[in-house]
Parts: structure tokens; C-alpha cells; sequence
């Protein structure tokens, strides 16, 4: 159950977190190590506390929990170091990820990200694109018409098919979709105006 809302930017602009991964580590008996990686993918975890400085900001987030049912309901995280699909003080542009190579006949194409670092790369899949920010481009020329963007799932939608061996690629704005990672907000009013930060976590979720 996903709510399409946007938890409060000011708030989460100071917010805390990042990605995680799990990985099982064996130490044998020689000193050497075996390590599996039990996640396929990454998954992000924020504590939105931090970005709780008065008590109007308290007040907006205790109106979202409470809106979105505690943990019930997912929404909408803008995180700010990683929200593009470029470097986050750049430009986007309809070049910057390659989200597929046409074959005359596939009309739909998952929006991804791609991390690089040397030889190593991680692809992830973005669902919840902002809507209004999505450039695509085919061949390397950007497409303005003939699109469907589907802001809610990060399906693009041609009307013809993209030709055999022509790029697709695409730049753009996302939100990364989480839930509230706890059934109560255990305030302290007192600590709150003596500067002590509740812990709000947020988890990220699979949809």
C-alpha cells in the first residue's frame, strides 16, 4: 500500500542515512575469507529526526505518521545526496542513463540508475520518477513527443517502437519510496526544546 505523497522537503533535506547492503562474511580457519552477498540490491535507511527543528516541524511530521497510518502506508523521500539521475549539483540531460537498446519491437523500458566505480557497476531500478522532470532520449536525439510517462511506476511508454540498436536513454528526478520504520514517535518536549533530536526512521521499501 503506497501513498503518492512526498514526505515534507525542509524536513529531509537534514535528514541522515543511506544505503545498505547485507553480506555474509565466514573467516575459515586459514585466515581467509569467504563473503556472499545475501542482497541483491541495496536498501536505504534514513532517520528524519535530524531534520526536526522547531516545533511546527514536529507537528507537520506527527500529521504525516499519522496520516499514513504509522507504518501502514509507504510514501515519497526525496534523498538529497542521490535524487537524479546525474551528480546532484548537476544538469540533468536525456543522456544521462542508459535505460535500454531498441529491437523494432519492445514499446515499454524501466527507468534505471546505474552506479559505476572502476570495473564495478550496480543497477537500480526507479519507480517513482518526478513528474515533469523525465527527458528521454532515442539514438541520441531527445524525444518530445509520442512518450508516455508513467510517473508512478518509472515505465516509459513509446507509441512506436524504438528502431533495432538505437539507445534509450533518459535523465531525471526521483523519490526514493519508503515507509515509517516504527509504530510510535516517542517524543520528549522537554529534551525536544533543549535540542536533544527524536529519531524518526525511515526504511525503504520494494514495491
Amino acid at each position: 500500500m503506497f501513498h503518492e505523497i512526498q514526505f515534507p522537503t525542509a524536513i529531509a533535506f537534514h535528514s541522515s542515512g543511506g544505503p545498505e547492503r547485507k553480506t555474509e562474511i565466514v573467516t575459515l580457519g586459514s585466515g581467509f575469507e569467504e563473503r556472499n552477498a545475501v542482497w541483491a540490491n541495496s536498501r536505504r535507511h534514513y532517520d528524519v529526526g535530524y531534520g526536526v527543528k522547531t516545533l511546527d516541524d514536529l507537528h507537520a511530521v506527527i500529521a504525516f505518521f499519522e496520516a499514513r497510518l504509522g507504518r501502514l502506508y509507504g510514501f515519497r523521500f526525496r534523498d538529497f545526496a542521490d535524487f537524479k539521475s546525474c551528480a546532484p549539483n548537476a544538469a540533468l540531460a536525456p543522456l544521462d542513463q542508459n535505460i535500454g537498446t531498441g529491437d523494432g519491437t519492445t514499446t515499454q523500458f524501466q527507468l534505471i540508475k546505474t552506479y559505476i566505480s572502476g570495473p564495478s557497476s550496480s543497477v537500480r531500478t526507479i519507480k517513482k520518477p518526478v513528474a515533469g522532470t523525465v527527458r528521454i532520449a532515442v539514438a541520441g536525439l531527445e524525444q518530445t513527443s509520442g512518450i508516455t510517462i508513467d510517473d508512478t511506476t518509472g515505465l516509459i511508454a513509446f507509441a512506436s517502437a524504438p528502431a533495432a540498436g538505437a539507445a534509450i536513454t533518459a535523465g531525471y528526478e526521483f523519490d526514493t519510496p519508503v515507509r515509517f520504520d516504527t509504530d510510535s514517535l516517542s517524543i520528549n518536549l522537554s529534551n525536544f526544546a533543549a535540542g536533544e533530536i527524536p529519531s524518526i526512521p525511515l526504511v525503504e521499501i520494494r514495491l
